[in-house]
Protein backbone atom coordinates (compact mmCIF):
# COMPACT_ATOMS: atom_id res chain seq x y z
CA UNK A 1 0.00 0.00 0.00
CA UNK A 2 1.51 3.49 -0.71
CA UNK A 3 2.44 5.21 2.14
CA UNK A 4 4.10 8.89 1.99
CA UNK A 5 7.45 7.20 2.48
CA UNK A 6 7.05 4.81 -0.67
CA UNK A 7 6.08 8.12 -2.77
CA UNK A 8 8.90 9.90 -1.91
CA UNK A 9 10.99 7.07 -2.75
CA UNK A 10 9.65 6.02 -6.00
CA UNK A 11 9.91 10.09 -6.44
CA UNK A 12 13.51 9.83 -6.31
CA UNK A 13 14.11 6.56 -7.88
CA UNK A 14 12.34 7.40 -11.06
CA UNK A 15 15.00 9.68 -11.48
CA UNK A 16 17.75 8.21 -10.31
CA UNK A 17 20.12 8.64 -13.17
CA UNK A 18 19.45 12.83 -12.96
CA UNK A 19 19.48 13.11 -9.22
CA UNK A 20 23.05 11.39 -9.46
CA UNK A 21 24.34 13.65 -12.18
CA UNK A 22 22.91 16.77 -10.89
CA UNK A 23 24.68 15.54 -7.17
CA UNK A 24 27.69 14.83 -8.29
CA UNK A 25 27.76 18.31 -10.12
CA UNK A 26 26.07 20.57 -7.35
CA UNK A 27 29.05 18.42 -5.04
CA UNK A 28 31.73 19.60 -7.38
CA UNK A 29 30.61 23.13 -7.11
CA UNK A 30 30.27 23.22 -3.34
CA UNK A 31 33.52 21.77 -2.85
CA UNK A 32 35.08 24.09 -5.63
CA UNK A 33 33.70 27.42 -3.17
CA UNK A 34 34.84 25.72 -0.25
CA UNK A 35 38.39 25.61 -1.96
CA UNK A 36 38.71 29.06 -2.99
CA UNK A 37 39.20 30.53 1.18
CA UNK A 38 42.15 27.75 1.04
CA UNK A 39 43.38 28.94 -2.39
CA UNK A 40 43.71 32.47 -1.42
CA UNK A 41 45.39 31.48 1.82
CA UNK A 42 48.24 29.83 -0.20
CA UNK A 43 48.63 32.82 -2.80
CA UNK A 44 49.28 34.73 0.25
CA UNK A 45 51.50 32.54 1.80
CA UNK A 46 53.18 31.71 -1.17
CA UNK A 47 52.77 35.13 -3.56
CA UNK A 48 51.94 38.00 -1.46
CA UNK A 49 54.09 37.67 1.70
CA UNK A 50 57.07 36.59 -0.65
CA UNK A 51 56.87 39.02 -3.37
CA UNK A 52 56.44 36.40 -6.23
CA UNK A 53 55.02 37.55 -9.02
CA UNK A 54 55.46 33.97 -10.91
CA UNK A 55 53.65 32.08 -7.71
CA UNK A 56 50.75 34.96 -7.99
CA UNK A 57 50.71 34.38 -11.47
CA UNK A 58 50.24 30.54 -11.36
CA UNK A 59 47.67 30.86 -8.16
CA UNK A 60 45.95 33.70 -9.93
CA UNK A 61 45.37 30.81 -13.25
CA UNK A 62 44.03 28.66 -10.32
CA UNK A 63 41.54 30.66 -9.16
CA UNK A 64 40.23 31.66 -12.68
CA UNK A 65 40.22 27.74 -13.81
CA UNK A 66 38.31 26.70 -10.35
CA UNK A 67 36.16 30.00 -11.19
CA UNK A 68 35.15 28.45 -14.94
CA UNK A 69 34.58 25.18 -13.28
CA UNK A 70 32.15 26.55 -10.53
CA UNK A 71 29.97 27.98 -13.18
CA UNK A 72 29.56 25.32 -15.30
CA UNK A 73 28.77 23.06 -12.84
CA UNK A 74 25.99 24.72 -10.41
CA UNK A 75 24.47 25.66 -14.03
CA UNK A 76 24.39 22.42 -14.96
CA UNK A 77 23.61 20.66 -11.67
CA UNK A 78 20.58 23.03 -11.72
CA UNK A 79 19.55 22.23 -14.75
CA UNK A 80 19.72 18.67 -14.22
CA UNK A 81 17.75 18.72 -10.71
CA UNK A 82 14.94 20.62 -12.14
CA UNK A 83 15.07 17.98 -15.07
CA UNK A 84 14.56 15.21 -12.33
CA UNK A 85 11.78 17.66 -10.38
CA UNK A 86 9.32 18.33 -13.02
CA UNK A 87 9.61 14.63 -14.60
CA UNK A 88 9.33 13.19 -11.06
CA UNK A 89 5.93 15.38 -10.62
CA UNK A 90 4.50 14.45 -14.00
CA UNK A 91 4.99 10.94 -13.22
CA UNK A 92 3.11 11.44 -9.62
CA UNK A 93 0.66 13.54 -12.21
CA UNK A 94 0.27 10.24 -14.51
CA UNK A 95 -0.42 8.09 -11.19
CA UNK A 96 -2.70 10.00 -9.68
CA UNK A 97 -4.59 10.10 -13.00
CA UNK A 98 -4.40 6.33 -13.48
CA UNK A 99 -5.77 5.87 -9.79
CA UNK A 100 -8.51 8.38 -10.12
CA UNK A 101 -9.82 6.98 -13.57
CA UNK A 102 -9.51 3.64 -12.70
CA UNK A 103 -12.82 1.66 -13.61
CA UNK A 104 -13.26 0.19 -10.12
CA UNK A 105 -12.70 3.46 -8.31
CA UNK A 106 -12.39 4.70 -4.76
CA UNK A 107 -10.39 7.41 -5.05
CA UNK A 108 -12.99 10.49 -4.74
CA UNK A 109 -14.56 8.92 -2.15
CA UNK A 110 -14.56 11.77 0.54
CA UNK A 111 -13.31 14.39 -1.78
CA UNK A 112 -14.30 16.91 -4.44
CA UNK A 113 -13.05 17.18 -7.81
CA UNK A 114 -10.90 20.21 -7.04
CA UNK A 115 -9.56 19.00 -4.25
CA UNK A 116 -8.39 16.23 -6.12
CA UNK A 117 -6.89 18.90 -8.92
CA UNK A 118 -4.88 20.48 -6.70
CA UNK A 119 -3.38 17.20 -5.24
CA UNK A 120 -2.28 16.32 -9.00
CA UNK A 121 -1.24 20.04 -9.39
CA UNK A 122 0.36 20.90 -6.22
CA UNK A 123 1.15 18.40 -3.84
CA UNK A 124 2.67 16.33 -7.42
CA UNK A 125 4.79 19.56 -7.43
CA UNK A 126 6.18 19.61 -4.01
CA UNK A 127 6.94 15.91 -4.16
CA UNK A 128 9.12 16.10 -7.51
CA UNK A 129 10.56 19.28 -5.73
CA UNK A 130 12.45 16.73 -3.63
CA UNK A 131 14.39 15.52 -6.67
CA UNK A 132 15.40 19.47 -6.98
CA UNK A 133 16.59 19.86 -3.16
CA UNK A 134 18.30 16.76 -3.12
CA UNK A 135 21.15 17.21 -5.20
CA UNK A 136 22.10 20.21 -3.11
CA UNK A 137 21.61 18.87 0.23
CA UNK A 138 24.60 16.12 -1.30
CA UNK A 139 26.48 19.14 -1.89
CA UNK A 140 25.98 20.69 1.15
CA UNK A 141 27.30 17.89 2.74
CA UNK A 142 30.24 17.87 0.27
CA UNK A 143 31.24 21.52 1.39
CA UNK A 144 31.41 20.75 4.47
CA UNK A 145 33.68 18.10 4.29
CA UNK A 146 36.32 19.71 2.03
CA UNK A 147 35.98 22.71 4.38
CA UNK A 148 36.68 20.38 7.57
CA UNK A 149 39.61 18.19 5.76
CA UNK A 150 41.27 21.88 4.64
CA UNK A 151 40.59 23.08 8.64
CA UNK A 152 42.01 20.13 9.60
CA UNK A 153 44.82 20.80 7.61
CA UNK A 154 45.22 24.01 8.59
CA UNK A 155 44.42 23.23 12.48
CA UNK A 156 43.30 20.01 14.36
CA UNK A 157 41.05 21.79 16.77
CA UNK A 158 39.34 23.82 14.33
CA UNK A 159 38.73 20.98 12.00
CA UNK A 160 37.16 18.84 15.23
CA UNK A 161 34.84 21.48 16.14
CA UNK A 162 33.37 21.17 12.54
CA UNK A 163 33.66 17.71 12.32
CA UNK A 164 31.96 17.10 15.74
CA UNK A 165 29.36 20.46 15.28
CA UNK A 166 27.85 19.72 12.85
CA UNK A 167 25.56 16.48 13.53
CA UNK A 168 23.98 18.32 16.26
CA UNK A 169 23.06 21.28 13.80
CA UNK A 170 21.59 18.89 11.53
CA UNK A 171 19.44 17.08 14.36
CA UNK A 172 18.08 20.93 15.63
CA UNK A 173 17.42 21.49 12.06
CA UNK A 174 15.33 18.52 11.91
CA UNK A 175 13.74 19.03 15.04
CA UNK A 176 12.77 23.04 14.31
CA UNK A 177 11.58 21.66 11.18
CA UNK A 178 8.61 19.46 12.64
CA UNK A 179 6.57 22.30 13.19
CA UNK A 180 6.70 23.26 9.92
CA UNK A 181 5.83 20.09 8.49
CA UNK A 182 2.37 19.76 10.58
CA UNK A 183 1.18 23.49 9.64
CA UNK A 184 2.30 22.51 5.94
CA UNK A 185 0.02 19.75 5.79
CA UNK A 186 -3.01 21.76 7.41
CA UNK A 187 -2.75 24.34 5.25
CA UNK A 188 -2.46 22.06 1.51
CA UNK A 189 -5.46 20.55 3.20
CA UNK A 190 -6.84 23.83 3.50
CA UNK A 191 -5.90 25.07 -0.21
CA UNK A 192 -7.04 22.04 -1.50
CA UNK A 193 -10.88 22.20 -0.07
CA UNK A 194 -10.86 26.06 -1.14
CA UNK A 195 -10.34 25.08 -4.39
CA UNK A 196 -12.77 21.68 -4.53
CA UNK A 197 -15.50 24.46 -3.64
CA UNK A 198 -14.81 27.32 -5.69
CA UNK A 199 -14.65 24.26 -8.70
CA UNK A 200 -18.20 23.31 -7.12
CA UNK A 201 -19.53 26.63 -7.75
CA UNK A 202 -18.46 27.37 -10.40
CA UNK A 203 -20.03 24.26 -11.93
CA UNK A 204 -22.88 25.08 -10.76
CA UNK A 205 -23.13 28.87 -10.94
CA UNK A 206 -26.38 28.38 -13.62
CA UNK A 207 -27.92 26.30 -10.77
CA UNK A 208 -27.06 29.03 -8.07
CA UNK A 209 -28.12 32.16 -10.42
CA UNK A 210 -31.57 30.31 -11.01
CA UNK A 211 -32.29 30.04 -7.44
CA UNK A 212 -31.03 33.25 -6.35
CA UNK A 213 -28.37 31.67 -4.13
CA UNK A 214 -25.19 33.47 -4.90
CA UNK A 215 -25.46 34.92 -1.41
CA UNK A 216 -25.06 31.91 0.20
CA UNK A 217 -22.74 30.34 -2.31
CA UNK A 218 -20.38 33.69 -1.98
CA UNK A 219 -20.73 33.28 1.97
CA UNK A 220 -19.68 29.85 1.91
CA UNK A 221 -16.65 30.56 -0.26
CA UNK A 222 -15.59 33.17 2.08
CA UNK A 223 -15.66 31.05 5.03
CA UNK A 224 -13.21 28.00 3.34
CA UNK A 225 -11.17 30.73 1.90
CA UNK A 226 -10.43 32.50 5.40
CA UNK A 227 -9.82 29.18 7.01
CA UNK A 228 -7.29 28.30 4.00
CA UNK A 229 -5.73 31.98 4.59
CA UNK A 230 -5.64 31.39 8.51
CA UNK A 231 -3.70 27.86 7.67
CA UNK A 232 -1.04 29.83 5.03
CA UNK A 233 -0.31 32.27 7.57
CA UNK A 234 0.33 29.99 10.78
CA UNK A 235 2.35 27.74 8.15
CA UNK A 236 4.17 30.55 6.58
CA UNK A 237 4.72 32.02 10.39
CA UNK A 238 6.37 28.31 11.23
CA UNK A 239 8.61 28.64 8.41
CA UNK A 240 9.65 32.37 9.13
CA UNK A 241 10.52 30.82 12.55
CA UNK A 242 12.11 27.35 10.79
CA UNK A 243 14.61 29.88 8.81
CA UNK A 244 15.27 32.88 11.32
CA UNK A 245 16.12 29.49 14.16
CA UNK A 246 17.78 27.80 11.67
CA UNK A 247 20.10 31.55 10.90
CA UNK A 248 21.07 32.11 14.41
CA UNK A 249 22.26 28.84 15.33
CA UNK A 250 24.37 28.90 11.71
CA UNK A 251 25.75 32.40 12.72
CA UNK A 252 26.28 31.14 16.30
CA UNK A 253 28.38 28.28 15.01
CA UNK A 254 30.27 30.09 12.42
CA UNK A 255 31.54 32.56 15.19
CA UNK A 256 32.75 29.96 17.35
CA UNK A 257 35.26 28.66 13.82
CA UNK A 258 36.17 32.39 13.16
CA UNK A 259 37.14 33.08 17.35
CA UNK A 260 38.89 30.18 17.52
CA UNK A 261 40.86 30.74 14.28
CA UNK A 262 41.67 34.06 15.05
CA UNK A 263 42.95 32.28 18.59
CA UNK A 264 45.47 30.47 16.95
CA UNK A 265 46.52 33.30 15.05
CA UNK A 266 47.11 35.08 17.65
CA UNK A 267 49.42 32.41 19.35
CA UNK A 268 51.68 31.65 15.99
CA UNK A 269 49.93 28.18 15.74
CA UNK A 270 48.83 29.19 12.11
CA UNK A 271 49.89 31.59 9.21
CA UNK A 272 48.51 34.75 8.50
CA UNK A 273 47.21 32.98 4.83
CA UNK A 274 46.17 30.19 7.13
CA UNK A 275 43.81 32.64 8.96
CA UNK A 276 42.39 34.39 5.96
CA UNK A 277 41.36 30.74 4.82
CA UNK A 278 39.63 29.77 8.33
CA UNK A 279 38.11 32.98 8.63
CA UNK A 280 36.54 32.38 4.42
CA UNK A 281 35.66 28.95 5.28
CA UNK A 282 33.65 29.93 8.77
CA UNK A 283 32.02 32.66 6.04
CA UNK A 284 31.65 29.87 3.87
CA UNK A 285 30.31 26.85 6.12
CA UNK A 286 26.94 29.88 5.96
CA UNK A 287 26.46 28.29 2.68
CA UNK A 288 25.59 24.59 3.56
CA UNK A 289 23.76 25.22 6.54
CA UNK A 290 21.40 27.71 4.30
CA UNK A 291 21.22 24.66 2.25
CA UNK A 292 20.25 22.32 4.44
CA UNK A 293 17.56 24.77 5.86
CA UNK A 294 16.56 25.25 2.64
CA UNK A 295 16.42 21.85 1.92
CA UNK A 296 15.00 21.12 5.70
CA UNK A 297 11.67 23.46 4.49
CA UNK A 298 11.34 21.67 1.30
CA UNK A 299 11.39 18.28 2.36
CA UNK A 300 8.79 18.97 5.46
CA UNK A 301 6.89 20.30 3.08
CA UNK A 302 7.83 17.52 0.47
CA UNK A 303 5.91 15.06 3.39
CA UNK A 304 2.67 16.48 3.97
CA UNK A 305 2.26 16.67 -0.09
CA UNK A 306 3.26 12.80 -0.16
CA UNK A 307 1.02 11.79 2.69
CA UNK A 308 -1.90 13.40 0.66
CA UNK A 309 -0.67 11.52 -2.27
CA UNK A 310 -0.40 8.30 -0.90
CA UNK A 311 -4.20 8.74 0.49
CA UNK A 312 -5.16 8.86 -2.99
CA UNK A 313 -3.11 6.12 -4.50
CA UNK A 314 -3.89 3.93 -1.16
CA UNK A 315 -8.21 4.34 -1.38
CA UNK A 316 -9.72 1.45 -1.43
CA UNK A 317 -11.53 0.30 -4.69
CA UNK A 318 -15.26 0.75 -4.49
CA UNK A 319 -15.66 -2.60 -6.26
CA UNK A 320 -12.98 -5.52 -6.67
CA UNK A 321 -12.88 -7.15 -10.32
CA UNK A 322 -13.47 -10.29 -10.94
CA UNK A 323 -11.55 -12.84 -13.33
CA UNK A 324 -14.80 -13.53 -14.95
CA UNK A 325 -15.71 -12.79 -19.24
CA UNK A 326 -18.95 -12.29 -20.88
CA UNK A 327 -19.49 -14.73 -23.76
CA UNK A 328 -19.41 -13.04 -27.03
CA UNK A 329 -21.94 -11.45 -28.65
CA UNK A 330 -23.21 -10.18 -25.50
CA UNK A 331 -27.30 -10.74 -25.95
CA UNK A 332 -27.58 -7.95 -23.24
CA UNK A 333 -29.96 -9.86 -21.14
CA UNK A 334 -29.99 -8.29 -17.53
CA UNK A 335 -31.13 -9.83 -14.18
CA UNK A 336 -31.47 -8.61 -10.46
CA UNK A 337 -31.62 -11.03 -7.90
CA UNK A 338 -33.20 -9.81 -4.36
CA UNK A 339 -30.78 -7.05 -4.35
CA UNK A 340 -30.06 -4.47 -1.29
CA UNK A 341 -28.48 -1.13 -1.54
CA UNK A 342 -29.10 1.70 -0.03
CA UNK A 343 -32.90 2.15 -0.35
CA UNK A 344 -33.20 -0.67 -2.44
CA UNK A 345 -34.87 -4.04 -0.76
CA UNK A 346 -34.97 -7.62 -1.93
CA UNK A 347 -35.29 -5.82 -5.36
CA UNK A 348 -35.58 -7.97 -8.02
CA UNK A 349 -36.33 -7.63 -11.80
CA UNK A 350 -35.04 -9.44 -15.00
CA UNK A 351 -34.97 -7.47 -18.58
CA UNK A 352 -34.94 -9.79 -21.54
CA UNK A 353 -31.72 -9.29 -24.62
CA UNK A 354 -33.39 -6.40 -26.79
CA UNK A 355 -36.30 -5.02 -24.31
CA UNK A 356 -36.86 -1.32 -23.94
CA UNK A 357 -37.51 -0.90 -20.26
CA UNK A 358 -38.84 2.13 -18.34
CA UNK A 359 -38.31 2.23 -14.70
CA UNK A 360 -40.27 5.10 -12.26
CA UNK A 361 -38.97 5.61 -9.11
CA UNK A 362 -41.38 7.04 -6.54
CA UNK A 363 -38.36 7.71 -4.24
CA UNK A 364 -35.64 9.54 -6.51
CA UNK A 365 -32.88 8.24 -3.89
CA UNK A 366 -33.89 4.04 -5.08
CA UNK A 367 -33.19 5.86 -9.24
CA UNK A 368 -30.09 6.51 -8.04
CA UNK A 369 -29.06 3.44 -5.75
CA UNK A 370 -30.55 1.08 -8.82
CA UNK A 371 -27.78 3.33 -11.29
CA UNK A 372 -24.96 2.48 -8.77
CA UNK A 373 -25.72 -0.84 -9.12
CA UNK A 374 -26.19 -0.96 -12.52
CA UNK A 375 -23.40 1.18 -13.33
CA UNK A 376 -21.44 -0.93 -11.06
CA UNK A 377 -20.32 2.09 -9.04
CA UNK A 378 -21.00 0.11 -6.05
CA UNK A 379 -21.76 -3.65 -5.21
CA UNK A 380 -25.17 -4.54 -3.31
CA UNK A 381 -24.83 -5.72 0.27
CA UNK A 382 -27.08 -8.35 -0.43
CA UNK A 383 -27.88 -10.25 -4.23
CA UNK A 384 -26.30 -10.16 -7.55
CA UNK A 385 -26.70 -7.54 -10.77
CA UNK A 386 -26.34 -10.70 -13.63
CA UNK A 387 -25.49 -9.10 -17.52
CA UNK A 388 -26.00 -12.89 -19.66
CA UNK A 389 -26.07 -14.89 -16.04
CA UNK A 390 -23.12 -13.73 -15.28
CA UNK A 391 -22.32 -12.04 -11.92
CA UNK A 392 -21.52 -8.10 -12.21
CA UNK A 393 -19.13 -9.07 -9.25
CA UNK A 394 -16.94 -11.96 -11.96
CA UNK A 395 -15.94 -9.30 -14.27
CA UNK A 396 -13.55 -6.99 -14.75
CA UNK A 397 -15.33 -3.23 -14.10
CA UNK A 398 -13.99 -2.05 -17.71
CA UNK A 399 -15.12 -5.15 -19.45
CA UNK A 400 -18.59 -4.54 -17.38
CA UNK A 401 -19.09 -1.34 -18.67
CA UNK A 402 -18.31 -2.13 -22.11
CA UNK A 403 -21.45 -4.21 -21.95
CA UNK A 404 -23.31 -2.21 -19.87
CA UNK A 405 -22.76 1.94 -20.38
CA UNK A 406 -25.30 4.02 -17.80
CA UNK A 407 -25.44 7.95 -19.19
CA UNK A 408 -25.78 9.67 -15.84
CA UNK A 409 -27.90 12.40 -16.43
CA UNK A 410 -25.32 15.23 -15.34
CA UNK A 411 -23.28 13.72 -18.08
CA UNK A 412 -19.94 16.22 -18.61
CA UNK A 413 -19.34 17.04 -22.06
CA UNK A 414 -15.29 18.04 -23.31
CA UNK A 415 -13.63 20.79 -24.57
CA UNK A 416 -13.58 20.19 -28.57
CA UNK A 417 -15.50 19.85 -31.36
CA UNK A 418 -19.65 18.41 -30.81
CA UNK A 419 -18.86 15.82 -33.56
CA UNK A 420 -15.52 14.93 -30.84
CA UNK A 421 -17.79 14.15 -28.38
CA UNK A 422 -20.64 12.06 -29.96
CA UNK A 423 -18.23 9.99 -31.65
CA UNK A 424 -15.65 9.26 -28.43
CA UNK A 425 -15.27 5.44 -29.37
CA UNK A 426 -14.96 6.06 -33.10
CA UNK A 427 -17.68 3.74 -33.77
CA UNK A 428 -19.10 5.77 -36.79
CA UNK A 429 -22.76 5.96 -35.33
CA UNK A 430 -22.38 9.72 -34.92
CA UNK A 431 -24.62 10.71 -38.01
CA UNK A 432 -27.45 8.89 -36.96
CA UNK A 433 -26.92 8.71 -33.40
CA UNK A 434 -27.33 13.00 -33.77
CA UNK A 435 -30.82 12.73 -35.50
CA UNK A 436 -31.98 10.37 -33.03
CA UNK A 437 -31.13 12.31 -29.87
CA UNK A 438 -32.05 15.53 -31.83
CA UNK A 439 -28.85 16.82 -31.57
CA UNK A 440 -28.49 17.31 -35.35
CA UNK A 441 -30.75 20.64 -34.36
CA UNK A 442 -27.80 21.68 -31.22
CA UNK A 443 -25.09 21.34 -34.33
CA UNK A 444 -27.21 23.56 -37.10
CA UNK A 445 -27.30 26.20 -34.32
CA UNK A 446 -23.54 26.31 -33.91
CA UNK A 447 -21.69 27.95 -36.30
CA UNK A 448 -19.17 25.38 -37.83
CA UNK A 449 -21.98 22.69 -37.03
CA UNK A 450 -20.79 19.41 -35.91
CA UNK A 451 -16.96 20.74 -36.51
CA UNK A 452 -17.86 23.52 -33.07
CA UNK A 453 -15.61 23.61 -30.89
CA UNK A 454 -17.87 23.38 -27.36
CA UNK A 455 -15.93 25.10 -24.08
CA UNK A 456 -15.22 22.88 -21.01
CA UNK A 457 -18.02 20.71 -19.96
CA UNK A 458 -20.41 21.94 -22.57
CA UNK A 459 -20.73 25.76 -21.11
CA UNK A 460 -21.07 27.38 -24.33
CA UNK A 461 -24.33 25.00 -24.84
CA UNK A 462 -27.93 25.22 -23.06
CA UNK A 463 -28.79 22.73 -20.73
CA UNK A 464 -31.18 21.52 -23.12
CA UNK A 465 -28.22 20.96 -26.07
CA UNK A 466 -26.03 19.66 -23.37
CA UNK A 467 -28.31 16.39 -22.63
CA UNK A 468 -28.48 16.08 -26.62
CA UNK A 469 -25.29 15.81 -26.99
CA UNK A 470 -24.71 14.03 -24.01
CA UNK A 471 -27.72 11.34 -25.27
CA UNK A 472 -26.26 10.93 -28.88
CA UNK A 473 -22.76 10.28 -27.50
CA UNK A 474 -24.60 7.40 -25.36
CA UNK A 475 -26.39 6.51 -28.49
CA UNK A 476 -23.22 6.43 -30.79
CA UNK A 477 -21.35 4.24 -27.78
CA UNK A 478 -23.73 1.28 -29.23
CA UNK A 479 -23.51 -0.23 -26.51
CA UNK A 480 -25.30 -4.24 -25.99
CA UNK A 481 -27.05 -2.88 -22.58
CA UNK A 482 -27.42 1.20 -22.05
CA UNK A 483 -29.04 2.38 -18.95
CA UNK A 484 -30.15 6.31 -19.41
CA UNK A 485 -31.39 8.37 -16.30
CA UNK A 486 -33.67 11.43 -17.13
CA UNK A 487 -32.09 12.46 -20.36
CA UNK A 488 -35.00 14.94 -21.22
CA UNK A 489 -35.58 16.38 -18.62
CA UNK A 490 -34.05 20.26 -19.93
CA UNK A 491 -35.57 19.85 -23.56
CA UNK A 492 -38.87 20.85 -24.42
CA UNK A 493 -41.49 18.73 -25.01
CA UNK A 494 -41.53 19.05 -28.98
CA UNK A 495 -37.96 17.85 -28.96
CA UNK A 496 -39.07 15.07 -26.07
CA UNK A 497 -41.35 13.71 -28.65
CA UNK A 498 -38.95 13.74 -31.26
CA UNK A 499 -36.46 11.59 -29.41
CA UNK A 500 -38.60 9.43 -28.14
CA UNK A 501 -40.09 8.24 -31.53
CA UNK A 502 -36.41 7.73 -32.79
CA UNK A 503 -35.79 5.83 -29.58
CA UNK A 504 -36.90 2.52 -30.37
CA UNK A 505 -35.22 2.83 -33.82
CA UNK A 506 -32.06 3.84 -33.08
CA UNK A 507 -31.80 0.98 -29.95
CA UNK A 508 -33.42 -2.12 -31.83
CA UNK A 509 -32.53 -5.26 -31.00
CA UNK A 510 -30.52 -3.69 -28.44
CA UNK A 511 -31.24 -4.03 -24.44
CA UNK A 512 -32.44 -0.56 -23.19
CA UNK A 513 -33.42 0.82 -19.65
CA UNK A 514 -34.98 4.09 -19.08
CA UNK A 515 -34.80 5.50 -15.44
CA UNK A 516 -37.07 8.15 -16.35
CA UNK A 517 -40.34 9.95 -15.58
CA UNK A 518 -40.89 11.18 -18.97
CA UNK A 519 -44.46 10.34 -20.11
CA UNK A 520 -43.37 10.99 -24.12
CA UNK A 521 -40.61 8.39 -23.22
CA UNK A 522 -42.22 6.30 -21.15
CA UNK A 523 -45.03 5.67 -23.86
CA UNK A 524 -42.19 4.09 -26.13
CA UNK A 525 -41.35 1.50 -23.92
CA UNK A 526 -42.12 -2.54 -24.02
CA UNK A 527 -42.63 -1.74 -20.64
CA UNK A 528 -42.74 0.26 -17.36
CA UNK A 529 -41.77 -0.98 -13.65
CA UNK A 530 -42.67 0.90 -10.55
CA UNK A 531 -39.92 1.10 -8.03
CA UNK A 532 -41.89 1.88 -4.60
CA UNK A 533 -40.18 1.54 -1.09
CA UNK A 534 -37.08 -0.11 -2.14
CA UNK A 535 -38.73 -2.92 -4.86
CA UNK A 536 -40.87 -3.53 -7.93
CA UNK A 537 -44.06 -2.67 -7.18
CA UNK A 538 -45.99 -3.01 -10.70
CA UNK A 539 -45.39 -3.72 -13.79
CA UNK A 540 -47.69 -2.88 -16.81
CA UNK A 541 -47.45 -0.56 -20.44
CA UNK A 542 -47.63 2.46 -20.05
CA UNK A 543 -50.63 3.15 -20.66
CA UNK A 544 -52.07 0.17 -18.37
CA UNK A 545 -50.33 1.90 -15.39
CA UNK A 546 -51.50 5.69 -15.97
CA UNK A 547 -54.94 3.89 -15.94
CA UNK A 548 -54.70 1.83 -13.28
CA UNK A 549 -51.99 2.73 -10.48
CA UNK A 550 -53.00 6.24 -8.62
CA UNK A 551 -49.58 6.41 -7.60
CA UNK A 552 -47.98 5.64 -10.55
CA UNK A 553 -50.07 8.70 -12.02
CA UNK A 554 -49.37 11.02 -9.71
CA UNK A 555 -45.53 10.28 -9.87
CA UNK A 556 -45.55 10.56 -13.70
CA UNK A 557 -48.42 13.05 -14.71
CA UNK A 558 -47.66 15.19 -11.79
Amino acid sequence: MPTARSVLRSAVTGQKRYVVGASILASTHQGGEALVPVIIGMLIDQAVSTGSAGALVRWLVVLAVVFAGLSFSYRFAARTAERASEQAAHRVRLDLSERVLDPRGGAEAGRLPGALVNIATGDAKRVGRVNGVLPFAVAGFAGLLVSAVALLRISVPLGLLVLLGTPPMLWLTHLIGRPLERRSSVEQERAAHASGVAADLVAGLRVLKGIGAETAAVARYRRTSQQSLRATLRAARAHAGHDGTILALTGIFIALVALLGAHLAANGAITVGELVAAVGLAQFLLTPFQIFSWVNGELAQARASAQRVASVLAAPPAVTPGSGQISEPVSGSLRLRAVTHGTLRDLDLEVPPGELLGVVATDPTDATNLLECLGREADPATGAVEVDGVPFTELDPHELRAAVLVAAHDAYLFEGTLLSNVDLLGTGEADRALVAAAADEVAQALPDGVESVISERGRSLSGGQRQRVALARAFAADPPVLVVHDPTTAVDSVTESRIASELADIRQGRTTVLVTTSPALLAATDRVIVVDGGTVRAEGSHAELVHADATYRSTVLS
